[in-house]
């Protein structure tokens, strides 16, 4: 099974910006198992802008684009050592691949965008991708991250798309103001009322909310590909999710629901 797993910034992080080192210990130690398990993975991480404001000092995200390049260029850093040393503890090795908007609008640079990932999976390597924020001037933004491991996903053609979160998935109503809002489990069409569920944009640090994983849900879904929305706070839940439980909201794409 080839899986993508989006890991979003306050998964990563304190609210500070610093990094949430037991969490992405024990994330690093459960991606490790399920590739031990015969899964191969490929990570869409954010965080880098967030682990620069942290490394910084800087009171919180930057609003000029300079700021958040600089944040993004030392976060990046930070983050890519940090997974290289987790994941190298289990044996396993890890790429940094940075893109661009423009890096999948031209068709030959996606077109080898998806050769080279392919050709690190078949080398039994752990692909971790984030845009190329230190360079990209389009909002810091394929869209986000959300729509950046849609596009991932359906580059690789994996079956699976996990975003992991803050939340754990797509309620009702907003949970944090109705208290009779309940879960979705399952989707198999964006309808306008379900669309109409999006809600504002996600923590400070970040750049996500509903309505980019949505979106995302949309490009899964059309391509072949469904997508999971779950809390990321227990790293643990990738286990039931490998093995088909009932996790968060899972979006059925066409395939799916044949």
């Amino acid at each position: 099974m080839r899986i993508v797993i989006k890991i979003g910034t306050s998964t990563l992080a304190h609210a500070g910006g610093r990094l949430n080192i037991r969490r992405t210990e024990e994330l690093c130690k459960v991606i490790s198992d399920l590739k031990n398990a015969g899964m191969e993975v490929i990570l869409v991480s954010s965080g880098a802008i967030g682990m620069g404001v942290g490394k910084l000092s800087l009171p919180g995200r930057p609003s000029d684009m300079a700021t958040k390049q600089a944040a993004a260029a030392v976060g990046q850093c930070e983050l890519m050592y940090v997974y290289d040393k987790l994941f190298s503890e289990y044996n396993h090795t890890v790429a940094q691949i940075l893109i661009t908007a423009s890096d999948i609008r031209h068709e030959d640079r996606h077109r080898n965008f998806s050769t080279t990932l392919n050709r690190l999976l078949e080398l039994d390597v752990i692909p971790v991708i984030n845009e190329n924020d230190s360079v990209a001037t389009e909002e810091i933004v394929i869209g986000d991250n959300d729509t950046l491991a849609a596009i991932v996903a359906t580059s690789a053609k994996a079956e699976l798309l996990v975003l992991l979160s803050d939340i754990d998935g797509l309620y009702t109503a907003d949970p944090k103001k109705d208290p009779s809002a309940a879960l979705i489990r399952e989707v198999s069409e964006l309808t306008d009322d379900v669309l109409a569920l999006a809600g504002d944009k996600g923590s400070d640090l970040g750049t996500g909310g509903m309505k980019t994983k949505l979106s995302a849900a949309g490009i899964c879904m059309n391509e072949g590909c469904d997508m999971i929305i779950a809390n990321g706070s227990d790293p643990t839940l990738l286990y039931d999710i490998a093995d088909g439980k009932p996790v968060g909201t899972r979006f059925l794409s066409n395939r799916s629901c044949k």
